[in-house]
């Protein structure tokens, strides 16, 4: 496991008010063609963007790494 990579680091987890489902301003999110909100991305340094639900499990990545 990559640490950059994991909710444990403080950038991907899901209680950093910026990846926060309840923060209507959150440039993080991921929707749904409907408008329904099902989770957050991130990139990490190295340029691999995650995908993480709203409970802030890892559901994918698209990158390097």
């Amino acid at each position: 496991m990559n640490y950059d990579n994991t909710p444990e680091k403080w950038g991907n987890n899901v209680n950093n008010w910026k990846n926060s489902q309840y923060n209507y301003n959150s440039n993080t999110g991921v929707y749904t063609n409907g408008g329904d909100r099902m989770g957050y991305e991130t990139i990490s340094p190295s340029g691999v963007t995650n995908y993480y639900d709203n409970e802030g499990s890892r559901k994918g990545y698209r990158g390097e790494r």
